[in-house]
């Protein structure tokens, strides 16, 4: 779709919906997390059973270490550039811009949906049936160094970002104006905690021993924070209404806007 400038020349207008993101998105995560699925594999039965053993100090504490300074460095830059990119004047969009962001706003929800699969259900369920074949003797499993310092933290840093994409560049979420989403921040913020209460959990196993019975009340806190990721409902009708706002004004002005 072309657009006329004031100088009469043809401009191309952006897609609403930005499908190579889309399929970036998707594709990113799976090859990633193959790869991560075909490491653990490799490595977690022969090098992965004794922490005492120098393989084990090769293959997965260093496998720890990078892992945590690549998160800190990727959520400084990504949230950094986000905040330091932010639209100081939304109230100057166009409702095409506003639409196109908020096709966008959904393309980053997905990314956050799809980390959480790969973190609170793949290698959580994965890492359940490891604890019911291998006895551990560290905090530091293999599995836990994937699915807690890794899966976790990587889903984070997504709804991070999806979070201050909102925040910034669309109008129906800007801060200055309507506050904070509390749907929102209960989505980013609840399975965020899982992260914290994996602090307790290990603290927990350290006096008992509990490895098979996951329905004991020490992992309750997993199920609670997980179940809060459920305020993705409350956030896609804002997001919904953020789009009525446009149709109303623009394609129907017969129909009323929906006002957060």
């Amino acid at each position: 779709m072309a657009a006329t400038t004031a100088g009469g020349i043809e401009a191309k207008e952006q897609p609403l919906l930005n499908v190579k993101w889309l399929s970036f998105a998707f594709v990113l995560y799976l090859v990633f997390y193959m790869w991560v699925r075909w490491y653990e594999g490799k490595f977690g039965w022969s090098a992965g059973l004794d922490s005492f053993a120098p393989e084990f100090e090769t293959y997965w504490m260093n496998f720890l270490y990078i892992e945590i300074v690549m998160e800190v460095v990727v959520a400084s830059i990504l949230w950094g550039y986000l905040w330091k990119t932010r639209d100081r004047n939304m109230a100057a969009l166009t409702p095409r811009e506003e639409l196109r962001r908020n096709m966008t706003h959904l393309i980053w929800l997905f990314a956050y949906a799809w980390a959480i699969y790969w973190g609170a259900s793949f290698f959580t369920e994965q890492d359940g049936t490891w604890h019911q074949t291998i006895v551990r003797d560290t905090d530091f499993t293999p599995s836990h160094i994937i699915e807690f310092y890794l899966s976790y933290p990587i889903y984070i840093i997504t709804g991070g970002g999806a979070f201050l994409y909102a925040h910034t560049r669309l109008p129906y979420f800007q801060t200055t104006t309507k506050g904070l989403s509390l749907a929102y921040l209960i989505l980013w913020t609840g399975p965020f905690m899982i992260l914290p209460n994996v602090g307790l959990n290990e603290w927990g196993h350290t006096f008992w021993f509990m490895e098979e019975l996951f329905v004991a009340p020490l992992h309750y806190g997993f199920v609670i924070f997980g179940w809060l990721a459920l305020a993705i409902m409350g956030v896609l009708l804002q997001v919904f209404a953020s789009v009525s706002n446009l149709i109303g004004k623009d394609l129907c002005p017969d129909v009323q806007p929906l006002e957060r």
